[in-house]
């Protein structure tokens, strides 16, 4: 019962900041940490979670027609995070629970940064030919669904960087075609962790109703105003998940 105490909240709290900003993952998959989860189970139980409320990104920005013209891109992007994030997700595996627990101390910093200072591009380029375009969405969704598949906070945030930088697509296509491939990376990356028994389904499903209601929450908040509370949020977290990893605990 404590762990879902721990869990759910910060859960929630990760699909609002998610909703606002991106990288809820820097909250959700610490969360799972400090509630004492396992960490091959805390990445698996994380991709449940994750995968429900993403659902409902997805579905919100498809219905809002800003795939329209781009389903055949989208649907080649989702299966190259398939296949990037199946062979990441077992890459984890491979790794022992103590790698996995040190490198998130490493990444999870390193993600934040990018995170926090992330700025939308708004500068308007020559957009990139069928080709060129096809060519850096698909090797961004295969990179990245490995990165997804294989760790996972803040994939949707370089994604976006990506998208709107590389493939120079507007921000709001740009979002829903990240929403197609982490998608499409957490299911993968799911069925993984779910054959090799690293995902505890009723922690994953009670997070994922959680993940839900801060991505719906989230929609309707104003974005500078998000901003100001993505953060310290983050940062917080961050330290809890610094505490506990050094205490050994």
């Amino acid at each position: 019962m404590i762990q879902y105490i721990i869990v759910c909240p910060l859960v929630f709290l990760a699909g609002l900041v998610d909703s606002i900003a991106g990288g809820g993952g820097l909250i959700s998959l610490p969360a799972y940490m400090i509630a004492g989860v396992p960490p091959h189970a805390a990445l698996g139980t994380n991709k449940l979670g994750s995968a429900m409320g993403t659902v409902v990104s997805t579905l919100r920005l498809a219905k809002h027609g800003y795939l329209k013209g781009k389903l055949k891109l989208a649907l080649g992007a989702a299966l190259a995070a398939l296949a990037g994030s199946a062979l990441g997700s077992h890459l984890a595996l491979l790794v022992p629970d103590m790698v996995i627990r040190n490198l998130m101390v490493v990444i999870l910093p390193i993600t934040a940064f990018y995170v926090l200072r992330r700025k939308q591009e708004k500068e308007e380029r020559e957009p990139l030919s069928a080709g060129q375009l096809r060519a850096v969405v698909l090797a961004a969704a295969f990179v990245f669904g490995g990165y997804d598949g294989f760790y996972g906070p803040g994939t949707g945030t370089f994604l976006i960087l990506v998208l709107t930088g590389a493939a120079r697509l507007d921000i709001r296509v740009s979002s829903a075609m990240t929403k197609v491939i982490n998608l499409s990376s957490n299911v993968a990356a799911l069925i993984t962790f779910l054959f090799t028994g690293n995902v505890d389904c009723a922690l994953g499903l009670a997070a994922g109703v959680c993940c839900i209601a801060g991505h719906y929450l989230g929609a309707g908040l104003v974005v500078q105003d998000g901003r100001r509370i993505v953060r310290p949020v983050v940062l917080v977290v961050l330290a809890l998940l610094f505490v506990k990893v050094i205490s050994g605990t």
